[in-house]
């Protein structure tokens, strides 16, 4: 059955369009013609990124009533205007860059993107980013900036360690932790001219005293002042990073305090400590209205499996393709961090471990996910742990018969089944 369709419904009355660059924008605005008439006014223009340029740009968009500013999403040029445009009161909408297409054969400039953004929002064939509000978006700064710092402090002690391996010093081999206590210790005495393996070998300390015999011929190496050059150097890296990651750590738990409860919920998901759990509210927030279910927000860190349909046919590679890589990462390691407790989530993880560990990750990370999901959409629900034992207890009897008959059979037995008594 044919349905009449009234397009004008679908747009957007009054909109605007910004092709953002590092020192000036390009502003379409399209509003209605005067009159009866279905024609569209349209106006471009071009302004400096400065803040009283755009301050005027946000006044003028006010006055002719804007109802919805679009822009894409290009590198960092695009927050300090939204950000503005959003204290005037204005509706600002930031976009993925690939969802604004372009036909092919079409010429490319600053003008025509933005005409051709502001045509393809008027008609409503946009979605918009998820952009958090201001708290969040302080606390999402402070906890990228701490991974960042773990980042170069974790390579700069894989430097110390080569460094140490171009010496002949095989401390690694022997200490698990080349940097705790007795590691530190040792190798601020080679810094400083100590370079006999027996002294060395004595700053071990409480469990690390067992293994003085091998300490003494691990640290029997050609250590020389160019070592001692570069470890110093090394060694001061880590200890103003580790500065750093404690002062941020504060600002952290600060910025946190308005979802304390949130967090504490989060927190009581095995694998999920303090930090992952400041992470996860800086990645997704607290607002779970933006995801009306728990896939909506699987779907959009990208830990769901690709599925593509088309003639008919429905394939899928599994893929979840590129999401937010400190979200991601967070599950990641909270998954990992199941592998040895006695929970539903450890079953699993070890379960499906046995098909590939980047595999058990990620099924992990999206359960712990869908978790965060529930505890953040009712403030009233708390966590209740399924047990180690749940695939065991609702596996039907059937089911497990036929598993254990067909393993058997694999390994060449004949299985005759006797009920008994």
């Amino acid at each position: 059955m044919m349905t009449e369709s009234r397009d004008e419904e679908q747009i957007i009355a009054r909109v605007a369009a910004l092709d953002i660059g590092k020192a000036e924008l390009v502003c379409c605005v399209r509003v209605p013609g005067k009159g009866t008439s279905t024609r569209r006014l349209q106006e471009v223009t071009t302004h400096s990124t400065m803040t009283r340029a755009l301050t005027e740009l946000a006044n003028h968009l006010v006055d002719l009533g804007i109802e919805r500013v679009v822009m894409e999403a290009t590198s960092d040029y695009w927050k300090p205007v939204f950000y503005l445009l959003e204290a005037h009161g204005l509706d600002p909408w930031l976009v993925n860059a690939r969802d604004v297409k372009h036909l092919p054969g079409r010429p490319k400039t600053d003008v025509l993107d933005a005409v051709w953004l502001c045509k393809v929002a008027e008609r409503q064939m946009l979605r918009p980013s998820f952009v958090p509000p201001r708290p969040i978006r302080q606390l999402r700064d402070l906890t990228r900036y701490r991974s960042t710092l773990v980042a170069a402090r974790t390579a700069e002690k894989n430097r110390i360690e080569k460094l140490l391996e171009d010496a002949c010093i095989k401390l690694s081999v022997v200490a698990s932790d080349i940097f705790g206590v007795s590691g530190r210790e040792m190798m601020d005495a080679l810094i400083a001219g100590q370079h006999d393996p027996k002294v060395l070998a004595q700053k071990a300390r409480a469990r690390m005293r067992t293994k003085i015999a091998r300490l003494e011929e691990a640290l029997d190496g050609h250590f020389d002042d160019h070592h001692a050059f570069l470890l110093t150097r090394m060694l001061g890296r880590i200890d103003t990073l580790d500065a750093d990651i404690t002062a941020v750590d504060e600002q952290i738990e600060a910025h946190l305090a308005p979802f304390a409860a949130a967090a504490a919920r989060l927190d009581e998901i095995p694998g999920v400590g303090p930090v992952v759990a400041a992470t996860i509210i800086a990645e997704v927030g607290v607002d779970m209205s933006r995801f009306p279910t728990a896939g909506h927000l699987c779907s959009w860190a990208k830990f769901s499996p690709g599925i593509n349909s088309s003639a008919g046919k429905t394939t899928g590679n599994g893929s979840s393709g590129h999401g937010n890589r400190y979200l991601a990462a967070a599950l990641g390691e909270a998954a990992v961090m199941t592998r040895r407790t006695d929970t539903f989530l450890g079953a699993r993880y070890r379960r499906l471990a046995k098909r590939g560990k980047k595999r058990a990750i990620v099924a992990v990370g999206r359960s712990i996910l869908v978790v965060v999901w529930h505890l953040l959409s009712d403030e009233q629900a708390t966590f209740h742990d399924l047990g180690s034992d749940h695939y065991t207890r609702h596996i039907h009897p059937d089911t497990k018969k036929h598993n254990h008959i067909r393993q058997l059979e694999a390994l060449g037995y004949t299985v005759t089944l006797t009920p008994a008594a």
